[in-house]
């Protein structure tokens, strides 16, 4: 048997404070004063400068303010890169990308695409990047995605919503810095954080499961029990704690896969644009049958929490809407056999895909 050999993270810095030195930590990474950094940062912060105040910028450095309001997409990353080519004398030295799981993809495809021909929908799928990327930086702003050491950067394309899955796609460095979340809103921090939560239960529950996926998948699943059950968290050790599932979360599936919540939660993103998180949360309430015990938590969380889901976002569509989303689902063949095993189809038919996706 070949086992794959997975890239992780070589470098990370954990600890409240801890972005206070993101200054000192490129600073040996500088390739010359005309290969200037550039700083993907959610452009929230724009008017906050409790961030961007502690960026020392210097030569061509930039800062680019990206709304996160959209899932990224393969042509927003072909813009910043057409832009930051143009406008540096020399190839960057390094993107660091500051915020949410759309900054952190995004920052993860622009270092991919700096040195790769073409536009990112070309690399949309597994292993077809052929250049290692330019140094790139990960701060995350919210937890629970689990882009910060994902080897995939999920963007939606002119024709699916797929991510760049590849060797290159982790970063050189992270930074976690918990005091970072303090103000991200209440549905915000759950959707986010259910995004981890879902990680897990599709992880564990997976036929790729093994032990190295399993260990950090039942780490993180007890965080988050911990996180969105328990009433002996302080706020403080409720976003550290929740920082560390989101990486162990991550972690429990760069060796297995996610399944039937991410898939179909990818065909809403492609049609209707809904937001990775909270696109999560509307399928799996729904999912009682492939994830019965897990649901089961999940509504507990959400009812502990007061959180009222959107419903109807399907009430409205046509039978060529549902196959689009249908087909955008079916198309990620990983996920399903991680769920179902290899005779997938046999359980998932268009028809059982579109009748889930008219409950919601």
């Amino acid at each position: 048997m070949t086992y794959k050999n997975f890239p992780m993270v070589p470098k990370v810095l954990f600890g409240r404070g801890g972005f206070n030195q993101l200054n000192d930590i490129l600073a040996p990474k500088r390739l010359g004063i005309h290969a200037p950094f550039i700083f993907l940062i959610d452009d929230v912060f724009k008017s906050n400068p409790w961030i961007t105040s502690r960026i020392s910028l210097s030569y061509d450095d930039r800062i680019i303010f990206v709304s996160a309001k959209e899932e990224p997409k393969t042509s927003q990353v072909d813009e910043l890169v057409e832009d930051i080519i143009l406008q540096s004398k020399q190839r960057p030295s390094g993107i660091i990308g500051i915020g949410g799981g759309t900054l952190l993809d995004l920052a993860k495809a622009v270092s991919i695409m700096i040195t790769n021909d073409g536009g990112a929908a070309d690399y949309q799928g597994w292993d077809l990047v052929k250049n290692p990327a330019i140094y790139h930086v990960g701060v995350p702003t919210i937890s629970g995605t689990g882009a910060e050491v994902s080897r995939t950067t999920v963007l939606t394309g002119p024709d699916k919503k797929l991510g760049i899955n590849s060797d290159y796609t982790p970063f050189d460095q992270v930074i976690l810095d918990s005091e970072l979340t303090k103000d991200v809103p209440k549905d915000q921090w759950f959707y986010t954080g259910m995004d981890c939560y879902v990680h897990c239960i599709e992880s564990l529950t997976g036929t790729y499961l093994n032990t190295f996926s399993e260990t950090y998948g039942q780490m993180a699943l007890e965080l988050c029990n911990e996180i969105f059950l328990s009433d002996n968290l302080s706020e403080t050790e409720s976003q550290e704690k929740l920082m560390m599932a989101s990486w162990h979360g991550g972690m429990s599936i760069a060796y297995s896969q996610v399944g039937v919540a991410h898939a179909m939660s990818y065909g809403l993103a492609y049609l209707l644009g809904t937001k990775h998180g909270i696109g999560n949360c509307i399928v799996f309430d729904h999912l009682e049958e492939f994830y019965p015990e897990g649901v089961k938590v999940f509504k507990q969380m959400k009812a502990k929490h007061n959180i009222t889901l959107p419903t109807g976002i399907c009430a409205d569509l046509s039978d060529s809407e549902f196959d689009i989303m249908i087909d955008v689902a079916l198309g990620l063949v990983p996920l399903w056999e991680n769920a179902l095993g290899k005779h997938w189809k046999k359980t998932i038919t268009k028809q059982k895909l579109k009748a889930l996706y008219q409950k919601m």
